[in-house]
C-alpha cells in the first residue's frame, strides 16, 4: 500500500498474526458491547501475571459499525496476544461516551483508549482519567487535542494531511468541482478531511451533509445535488456506506462524475476494481485498536513510552486498482 510521503507508520513486528477474539465491558449503556472475558494467558509463558492489566477502549462508534468492529478486532487480538483483559464500549453521543469513560475509571481500569470525535464533549472525563494516574491513548479522532488533554500519544491518521493528499489526487484527475460528503454532524475529523481536500484541490469544494444512519436518504441527497448542479464533476465520501450510496446516486442521476472515498472494506475494494471509485484513503482501523493496547501494556509492564510526544500514524495510504485485490483479502477477514 502506498503511504503518503512523510507520514510513517510505526513498525511493530509480529503484530498481525492470529484472528481476533472478543472481550468487553459490562453493559453500561446502549452503546456497550458485552461479550465473554478474554481468557487467553499469553503472558504466562514469560511468568507474568496475565490478569493484572485491564484496558478499556471507549470510542464514539457503537458495536456493529463495520469500521469500529475492525478497531475492536484489533484491540481484542492485542489483548489475546499480550494476556491483557480488553473491554470495548462506544456511543456517538459525547455525553454518553463521557459516561462510559467515567464508568471505566470508576471500575479501576489500568489503561484507557479513547476516540475524540467531539474533543470538548469528552474533555472532562479524559482529563479525570489522566489525573487518576491512568495512561490514556487517543485514537482515530482528536489528534490535535490529544497532547493537550494529557494523553501519552495518538494512534491514527492526520485527517488534515489525509484530506490534503486526497485533494491532490482529485486535482490530478482533472476535476474542477467536488462535493465532500460529511456523514456525522459535529465530527471534527470529518470536517478536517474536507478542509484538507479544499486546501490542495485548487478547484471548488462544497460540503454536503448527510446522515450515515440513513443510507437511502443519503443516496437521495447526493443524487439531488448531482442533478441540480451540473458543474459538479467529483464526489468524495468519508465513509464506505456513504460511498456505496454515492455510487447508486451517480447511476440514478445519469451523471459522469468521479467518485472517491475514505476508509476501506471488501465492497469498496470491489468498487475500485470495477472502476466505480477512483481510490480509497486507508487509515487502517485494525492498527488503531491493536497498537494502543500494546503501548499501554508496555507502559505498565516495562515503563516504555511510545510516540515521543508525537502521534503514531496508521495512515493515510491509498487503495487503488493496483493494490485493491490484495487489500480486499485482508479486509474480508476484518484486519483492514
Amino acid at each position: 500500500m502506498k503511504i503518503l510521503k512523510g507520514v510513517g507508520v510505526l513498525a511493530v513486528t509480529a503484530l498481525l498474526t492470529l484472528a481476533g477474539c472478543s472481550n468487553a465491558a459490562p453493559d453500561q449503556a446502549s452503546g456497550t458491547d458485552t461479550t465473554n472475558e478474554n481468557t487467553n494467558r499469553a503472558a504466562d509463558q514469560n511468568g507474568d501475571a496475565s490478569s493484572d492489566i485491564t484496558i478499556a477502549v471507549v470510542t464514539h462508534g457503537k458495536p456493529g459499525d463495520a469500521f469500529w468492529d475492525i478497531v475492536k478486532t484489533g484491540a481484542d487480538q492485542a489483548g489475546k496476544d499480550l494476556g491483557v483483559k480488553v473491554t470495548y464500549s462506544g456511543d456517538g453521543d459525547p455525553a454518553q461516551q463521557s459516561q462510559l469513560i467515567d464508568n471505566a475509571v470508576a471500575q479501576g481500569v489500568d489503561g484507557l483508549v479513547v476516540s475524540m470525535a467531539n474533543p470538548d464533549g469528552v474533555r472532562d472525563s479524559v482529563e479525570k482519567a489522566v489525573s487518576a494516574g491512568i495512561p490514556v491513548i487517543t485514537i482515530n479522532s482528536g489528534l490535535e487535542r490529544s497532547k493537550e488533554f494529557g494523553a501519552i500519544t495518538h494512534v491514527g491518521q492526520s485527517e488534515s494531511l489525509a484530506g490534503e493528499a486526497a485533494g491532490e489526487r482529485l486535482a490530478e484527475a482533472g476535476l474542477t468541482k467536488v462535493l465532500c460528503v460529511v456523514h456525522e454532524a459535529g465530527n471534527v475529523g470529518l470536517e478536517a478531511r474536507c478542509d484538507g481536500v479544499r486546501k490542495t484541490f485548487g478547484g471548488t469544494v462544497e460540503n454536503l451533509q448527510v446522515d450515515v444512519s440513513n443510507a437511502a436518504d443519503a443516496q437521495n441527497t447526493i443524487k439531488s445535488k448531482l442533478m441540480a448542479d451540473q458543474s459538479v464533476d467529483g464526489v468524495i465520501t468519508l465513509n464506505p456506506v456513504v460511498a456505496k450510496a454515492a455510487i447508486q446516486a451517480k447511476q440514478e442521476a445519469g451523471r459522469d462524475v468521479t467518485l472517491a472515498t475514505f476508509d476501506v472494506s471488501a465492497d469498496i475494494c470491489d468498487a475500485i476494481l470495477a472502476g466505480d471509485l477512483l481510490f480509497a484513503v486507508d487509515q487502517q482501523p485494525y492498527l488503531q485498536g491493536y497498537l494502543p493496547v500494546q503501548f499501554i501494556a508496555l507502559k505498565i509492564r516495562n515503563g516504555n513510552d511510545v510516540g515521543g510526544g508525537q502521534p503514531v500514524y496508521s495512515g493515510p495510504g491509498f487503495v487503488t486498482k493496483e493494490n485493491a485485490e490484495q487489500v480486499k483479502q485482508f479486509a474480508a477477514r476484518g484486519t483492514r
